[in-house]
């Protein structure tokens, strides 16, 4: 008897042990590359607090400013592990949530949220050698409060988290890089390559997130408008990865709103 999409990913997203989690998805996705599942789009989706670690708000968290020492260099590592973390909840949570969707919609979240599994997998690795494991440290809460706040919009959730929050993340990613290399530790040799994968990868996740963001909307939306709706969020970075957010799909008119609308004191 065939099983239902639905039913069997929501299992995958609330399931609470990680290694437990990544290896039922990896099951899952198998099969639905086999077409192996029915798609009954009348399931409805249920919402559930899903952290694995212990959440503070944002202003609590000090975030070293450099690698200076293996607990830094672990704070820091921990920090990119866990937004790696949460992606593969966003992504398995826009497969699950919003129904009645063409096959490709379906296929491009859980490809991401594949992806976003082996980036979490990179970190945690490096994690273990420095003798940490994710969930050692508190994080912060702003992807699953955009996960939640986004829930009964499509347009909203491709525009303000795989379009907006994942597009941060371009920004963030160099900087990043060069905080961690200022370490001495041995690992240091692993970086460049797992922020390549992870940068290469995620401008493919927010070039997805553009192409669903323009299915969804509306014709008269405006992407700018939508920032302005959900000005609990800042979705550019002070410096902006021009280049990744081209490539992703922004324009540069698009990124001197976003630029304006973020960064109006020259920040």
């Amino acid at each position: 008897m065939a099983r239902n999409f639905f039913i069997e990913l929501e299992k995958i997203l609330y399931q609470k042990d990680i290694l437990q989690k990544i290896y039922d998805f990896n099951n899952f996705y198998e099969n639905f590359k086999a077409n192996l599942y029915t798609f009954d789009h009348s399931h409805q989706a249920i919402i559930n607090e899903n952290s694995q670690v212990k959440i503070i708000h944002p202003m609590k968290i000090r975030r070293p400013k450099e690698a200076n020492s293996t607990l830094s260099l672990a704070k820091i590592l921990h920090s990119v592990a866990h937004i790696e973390y949460s992606a593969i909840n966003l992504a398995l949570d826009a497969s699950y949530r919003f129904k009645n969707l063409p096959l490709n919609f379906y296929q491009d979240w859980l490809e991401v949220a594949d992806e976003e599994i082996k980036h979490f997998l990179l970190l945690e690795k490096t994690l273990n050698e420095l003798g940490f494991k994710y969930g050692d440290f508190h994080a912060h809460d702003n992807l699953e409060k955009a996960l939640f706040l986004t829930k009964d919009n499509l347009a909203h959730r491709m525009g303000i988290v795989h379009r907006g929050l994942e597009a941060k993340g371009l920004d963030a990613n160099p900087f990043v890089l060069e905080k961690l290399k200022t370490t001495n530790h041995p690992v240091k040799c692993l970086f460049d390559e797992i922020f390549t994968i992870i940068l290469n990868d995620e401008i493919k996740h927010v070039y997805k997130g553009n192409f669903w963001w323009n299915f969804a909307k509306k014709e008269n939306d405006n992407y700018i408008d939508l920032c302005k709706a959900y000005k609990e969020f800042s979705l550019l970075g002070k410096i902006y990865n021009k280049k990744a957010r081209i490539q992703a799909g922004f324009n540069e008119s698009e990124l001197k709103e976003l630029n304006n609308l973020y960064n109006k004191n020259g920040g």
